[in-house]
């Protein structure tokens, strides 16, 4: 894998005025295999993710594949249309289909510029006519991870508590904080 490739144009983060104006979403695909691995593989990214740090091309493409393209609603968070990240909105079933799971990754190079938030925020906006089902939006963040936390404060979802011993990662139970929004709650 050539780092250097992925290095983003002199113009993707501008100066001055609304610096993410160029944020967008879109379906990921195969071919974006290659911006995918950036954080896929990247260890300081996938710390608190589900899953541990893919090695490997051909495990991102099958992931792409057999995960990312079936999604209902996963898009990849894009600046200047090159994917960056990913985020989703997991549907639950049943008696439980007014609530939605929201879950986000971006590369680490991206971090504490505001894009998190700003994808966030563009979602929370949009999500609940597009599902017009789901009346609250939920996302989990594990206790350690403060710069996730503040991402979801700052797009207006309400912390509502710790759960603890929640959900296992990587072998060992974790704490977790649950995070809402609902569809008559104001996006800020």
């Amino acid at each position: 894998m050539e780092q250097e490739s992925f290095a983003p144009a002199a113009t993707d983060l501008q100066e001055g005025g609304d610096q993410f104006s160029n944020i967008s979403f879109r379906p990921l695909d195969v071919s974006d295999v290659d911006d995918f691995m950036v954080w896929a593989s990247d260890e300081r990214v996938t710390h608190f993710c589900s899953f541990n740090p893919y090695t490997s091309k051909e495990d991102g493409i099958n992931y792409i594949k057999n995960t990312v393209i079936p999604h209902p609603w996963l898009r990849a968070i894009c600046l200047n249309n090159r994917p960056i990240g990913a985020i989703s909105v997991t549907k639950n079933s049943g008696n439980d289909v007014c609530r939605g799971e929201l879950g986000y990754v971006l590369a680490a190079r991206y971090w504490g510029k505001g894009i998190a938030t700003k994808a966030v925020k563009m979602v929370a906006k949009t999500i609940f006519s597009e599902r017009p089902e789901l009346e609250r939006l939920e996302a989990l963040v594990d206790v350690e991870n403060v710069g996730s936390q503040r991402v979801l404060e700052k797009a207006g979802f309400t912390r509502e508590g710790v759960l603890r011993k929640y959900f296992i990662r990587k072998g060992r139970s974790r704490d977790m904080v649950m995070f809402s929004l609902l569809s008559t709650d104001p996006v800020i």
